[in-house]
């Protein structure tokens, strides 16, 4: 879609947008936050971090061995960042989809997608054992063509996936079959991944796992940040404002944000991600759109677009820009942008133009983290005692957990099946460090901006990254 200037009815559609993430706009379901950690604290597991990187790996640290000890600590209150905020698309898919694996790990592609279904498996178990209150829907997702090229690419990867076994799963579907489940002239064409993806209420599923994790018997402080580690004997200790923890083994969850462990810092650059939502739909309007069946939808574009539908018939609408800041600053004033919003509305109604009149409820906008590799990367420190997992670049809301899985591996310093794959074993490149940083990333989104306008051909700049395995991407 191109960056026409908006018309003044997508611009009256923003009027009302409430500038707060629509997830965490819910004083019903909020969880009253824990206090801070005041004094000394010691466990055997520290998780730094109420994410949803943390909070799985806290929760599976007690159901591996519900008599281990565990803290966690957030530096704001539980969910409040990308794990609150995100569109609420859960997928198995470890590898950030299927050709981003395929092109990087194709000797362990088909046990990488076992891996991931059985990851979301596990995810759909744990909502019904902890009774986590979070509009659970396993309906897949549909990755939509909206130029011809895009139609074979889409028909290429349902082959290539067949071929290796792993596309029981998967449904073309043209045109006119499309549309007939979700109705837009925008669309051509269609892959439905029935069984991959669910949709959730982000920030339901966190406040839903820390109560969870809580009722297994880990501390929970918030307005805790970890500001520093360092060694104690056998022990690692965690500076906090007003006070520490003392830990056998740390696991770190902080992913958009500066690592405790400065090494790891030039392997992920924060990246500002944006999105609508419209108030409930009409009865007219749900009729006129279709959309009986749920799923999450994603156009095929380089800068592309996340949309779903809500149990109460609200259309969220996200994506397209992807914007970084010089030296990987991270701001709540890029929270809110104006210029995006617009953009963002223009695009809605071109995609859906029986929606007009429709208005949008809330804007919002925030950092996550990726890697040139597009999906997590992993590894310990402080001679073991310290894991980490990084790196899932917009994919985060179903990986996590199989990532929580493997920093609890590295930590019991035990090879599993997990721990064996390439993917855990080898970190992505490393991003150069400013002002080559701000620069590369700049072309690259020039780049792929000019490969959108032109049927997908790549240029010289996105093939040497291709080569070498370097990308931008959320």
């Amino acid at each position: 879609m191109s960056d026409a200037v908006a018309s003044p009815a997508a611009l009256r559609s923003l009027a009302d947008a409430q500038p707060v993430p629509f997830w965490l706009d819910d004083p019903a379901h909020r969880p009253t936050a824990r206090p801070a950690l005041v004094g000394e604290e010691r466990c055997d597991l520290l998780v730094v971090g109420g994410g949803y990187s943390g909070l799985w790996t806290a929760l599976l640290a007690k159901e591996r061995d519900p008599r281990r000890d565990v803290v966690l600590v957030e530096s704001e209150e539980v969910g409040w960042a990308a794990s609150g905020r995100n569109g609420g698309f859960c997928a198995a898919s470890l590898t950030h989809g299927f050709g981003n694996g395929l092109a990087r790990w194709p000797d362990e592609i088909a046990q990488l997608e076992r891996l991931g279904q059985r990851n979301l498996d596990a995810i759909e178990e744990a909502v019904a054992r902890y009774d986590l209150d979070c509009d659970f829907e396993r309906t897949g997702e549909i990755s939509v063509a909206t130029e011809p090229h895009q139609v074979a690419e889409l028909e290429e990867w349902a082959h290539e996936a067949r071929e290796r076994g792993v596309g029981e799963g998967l449904t073309f579907l043209d045109e006119s079959a499309l549309r007939a489940e979700v109705d837009s002239p925008t669309f051509l064409a269609g892959l439905w991944d029935r069984t991959g993806v669910a949709m959730l209420n982000p920030a339901r599923m966190a406040w839903g796992l820390k109560r969870a994790c809580e009722q297994a018997g880990v501390r929970v402080y918030e307005h805790t940040p970890a500001t520093r580690l360092d060694t104690r004997g056998a022990e690692v200790a965690a500076a906090t404002p007003y006070g520490r923890v003392r830990a056998r083994h740390v696991a770190l969850g902080t992913n958009a944000f500066p690592s405790l462990l400065r090494r790891v810092r030039p392997f992920v650059v924060p990246v500002y991600d944006y999105a609508l939502m419209t108030e409930p739909l009409s009865d007219e309007q749900h009729a006129a759109l279709g959309w009986h069946n749920r799923q999450g939808l994603g156009d095929s574009a380089n800068h592309f677009h996340y949309f779903r539908i809500t149990p109460d018939k609200r259309v969220l609408w996200g994506g397209y820009d992807v914007l970084y800041h010089y030296g990987s600053r991270i701001s709540r004033e890029y929270h809110q942008r104006p210029e995006t919003f617009a953009k963002l509305a223009q695009h809605f109604f071109r995609c859906f133009p029986q929606l007009e009149g429709l208005r949008f409820s809330h804007r919002w906008g925030g950092a996550i983290d990726t890697c040139s590799r597009f999906s997590p990367f992993f590894g310990t420190a402080m001679e073991g005692r310290v894991s980490y997992a990084l790196g899932y670049t917009g994919l985060g809301v179903g990986a996590t957990r199989f990532g929580a899985e493997v920093m609890l591996d590295l930590l019991a310093g035990r090879g599993t099946e997990r721990t064996a794959l390439e993917m855990v074993r080898k970190k992505p490149l490393p991003f150069p460090p400013e002002p080559v940083r701000w620069a590369g990333i700049g072309i690259t989104q020039w780049s792929l901006a000019r490969s959108d306008a032109q049927a997908g051909r790549r240029n010289l700049w996105l093939k040497a990254m291709d080569k070498v395995g370097m990308g931008f991407d959320s």
